[in-house]
């Protein structure tokens, strides 16, 4: 039989933003420009990627997803009460409801 090590597994903290067509530019412009920015700041999230999500599609949006890598969901816990719940009242304030973020917190697995 063969012994697998058990190592400590990585988690993804991904964002799936509905965006509605009109605004696909601005929010772009503001998570490159501000969103990034911010949250490499404070060092608790890595690895950050943005993806276009294909399937799916409704007419008159786009859909983006944001991932980064985070230790553990405490340091995610902390990370959103210290800086990500400000940082989602900002995108509030500038897109209202034309843009939206439903969050979701995963395990790699292998």
């Amino acid at each position: 039989m063969f012994a697998k090590k058990i190592e400590k597994s990585m988690l993804i903290y991904n964002t799936t933003y509905h965006v509605e067509e009109d605004q696909e530019k601005y929010f772009l412009i503001w998570i490159r420009e501000f969103y990034l920015h911010e949250v490499e700041k404070n060092g608790t999230l890595k690895a950050p990627r943005i993806a276009r999500i294909l399937s799916h599609q409704e007419p008159g949006s786009v859909c983006y997803s944001l991932q980064f890598e985070v230790t553990d969901s405490a340091t995610l816990h902390h990370w959103y009460r210290e800086q990500g719940a400000k940082l989602n009242d900002e995108m509030v304030k500038l897109f209202k409801d034309e843009v939206v973020g439903f969050p979701t917190l995963m395990e790699v697995i292998e």
